[in-house]
């Protein structure tokens, strides 16, 4: 069941991943930006006939030890997939591979265990999922920390500034 599901998010986190990193979008594409809200952005993707949308954002900082290792993009997403009755699956990308047993999510005094998966991370129990949105929706500023597998400490701080207006109109547009 774990391994289906990490497969699945693998997938189709990596595909968010690549639209969300390319700057210029072809004019066939399928995804559309549907506002920035202030560190947030909401995008909706109706690729291969299903309707996903989804809230991005990167780290306003990170602190690294040792500093100045080199590390990809870090972003975090938060995807509603109707289909498939996904209503805001929480999806982490470090940069680096992480090690297992490495990653958890802290917003204000809560922490959420993370699952890592090459450079991936997702909540551990999906059932602390909406907690996890909802807190995010309620807190400030969201920490996320991971090891590297070559030892490097990693905490990304998230500005929460706009999840709510971002969420919302996602949520619109995954509703129609």
């Amino acid at each position: 069941m774990i391994g289906a599901r990490v497969g699945l998010r693998v997938i189709g986190f990596a595909a968010l991943a690549v639209v969300f990193w390319t700057q210029a979008l072809p004019a066939q594409a399928q995804t559309e930006r549907l506002g920035e809200f202030r560190a947030w952005s909401a995008y909706v993707d109706t690729s291969n006939d299903q309707k996903t949308c989804f809230v991005i954002s990167q780290p306003s900082s990170s602190e690294m030890n040792p500093a100045g290792r080199q590390r990809g993009p870090a972003h975090i997403f938060i995807a509603i997939r109707p289909t498939e009755q996904v209503r805001g699956e929480v999806s982490v990308i470090y940069g680096y591979p992480l090690r297992e047993g490495s990653t958890r999510a802290e917003v204000g005094a809560t922490t959420f265990p993370l699952f890592a998966r090459d450079e991936n991370a997702w909540i551990e129990n999906v059932a602390d999922e909406p907690r996890l949105v909802d807190s995010m929706r309620r807190g400030a500023t969201m920490r996320v920390f991971g090891t590297s597998t070559r030892g490097t400490e990693t905490i990304d701080t998230y500005s929460l500034s706009g999840i709510t207006a971002a969420m919302n109109r996602a949520q619109q547009e995954c509703a129609s």
